[in-house]
């Protein structure tokens, strides 16, 4: 089996035909919150970044990876971030577009698939994720494969309804 390749999804580099999803997804404001974005992207400005995506993690710091059922319908983005191979660590972010396809076992899946890769090919010693406290289904995700609470950045998303507290969550590889 591959590495990246799952029983009911697998991970794939982005590619030029994922620009309308990509659009789709950057410009979804009811997620704006979860990545921090304030405004929209242009379709440019996106196949600007998906024509530099091939880059490797080591140059660019990053890697995003579509999130794949078996019938290859684009689902979502899973990313390593902050990539810090001399510490030997990386932040990490998940987003399943459709509501629909949420709480069904494909972010389990994906963020196992990406921590299987990030420990064992990119030997990685630790992985950590930011989550809104409010974000009750990720932070049950991350708990579950063995994330744990690390500490509380108070009032730290500034949201519609005030500010919000952001939960820092980090896994070891022991």
């Amino acid at each position: 089996m591959l590495i990246l390749q799952g029983e009911h999804i697998y991970l794939r580099a982005l590619e030029p035909g994922d620009l309308e999803f990509l659009y789709e997804l950057e410009n979804n404001s009811s997620i704006w919150e979860i990545s921090g974005t304030k405004t929209p992207y242009a379709r440019h400005v996106l196949r600007t970044y998906l024509d530099n995506a091939f880059k490797d993690i080591y140059e660019v710091k990053q890697l995003r990876l579509g999130v794949c059922d078996k019938k290859d319908r684009l689902l979502g983005l899973i990313d390593l971030f902050d990539f810090d191979p001399g510490h030997m660590r990386a932040g990490v972010g998940i987003v399943i577009l459709e509501s629909n396809d949420r709480n069904q076992g494909v972010g389990t899946e994906a963020l196992t698939l990406l921590l299987n890769y990030a420990f064992s090919t990119l030997n990685l010693r630790q992985v950590y994720a930011n989550v809104g406290k409010d974000n009750e289904l990720s932070l049950h995700l991350f708990a579950k494969l063995g994330f744990e609470e690390i500490g509380i950045k108070k009032d730290w998303i500034r949201s519609a309804n005030g500010f919000k507290d952001e939960v820092m969550l980090q896994k070891i590889n022991t």
